[in-house]
């Protein structure tokens, strides 16, 4: 199914995070949905197809048209998204699966050490008395979703 909705691709780009190498599981996650709505994820699900062959069928035709439309925009969507002092760092390739991959292992480690500070900034935490308790308990909770959403599990009785 294609993407028929009549908001511009550019619109749907600029509503994604802009990625500044600290923040790459957000932008991840959101790059992944967005490519999912528009139905353009198909070359970061699967492997770059075999080439076309004269013995190739219709079927292995139609999707490697399909894979090679849906990386060339998968590539530019992300790049558009990628602030430009990190962009020029990325090495040009036809694959969106590669280019996340690339972006992955390189910038990842930047989410490794946000998680070191939150899980800090959650143990050294003290209810001192200056708010309500309600508000300790947001922040807590607020420090433990965003620990969740970088890959830490955060178990309820830790935050008591």
């Amino acid at each position: 199914m294609a993407y028929d909705s009549a908001i511009p691709f550019h619109s749907l780009a600029s509503s994604v995070t802009v990625f500044n190498g600290l923040n790459f599981s957000k932008w991840l996650e959101q790059v992944q949905f967005h490519l999912g709505v528009m139905d353009l994820n198909l070359a970061l699900l699967n492997d770059k197809p075999a080439a076309i062959t004269n013995s190739s069928s219709a079927d292995e035709k139609s999707f490697h048209k399909a894979w090679e439309h849906s990386s060339m925009l998968s590539i530019m969507f992300m790049r558009m998204n990628i602030a430009s002092n990190i962009k020029s760092t990325i090495p040009q390739t036809e694959s969106a699966r590669e280019y996340l991959k690339f972006v992955a292992e390189h910038f990842r480690s930047a989410d490794k050490s946000l998680v070191g500070i939150l899980v800090a900034e959650l143990t050294t935490m003290k209810f001192d008395g200056s708010r309500s308790m309600q508000n300790h308990i947001i922040e807590m909770t607020n420090i433990a979703a965003r620990l969740q959403t970088l890959g830490m599990k955060v178990d309820d009785f830790f935050l008591v």
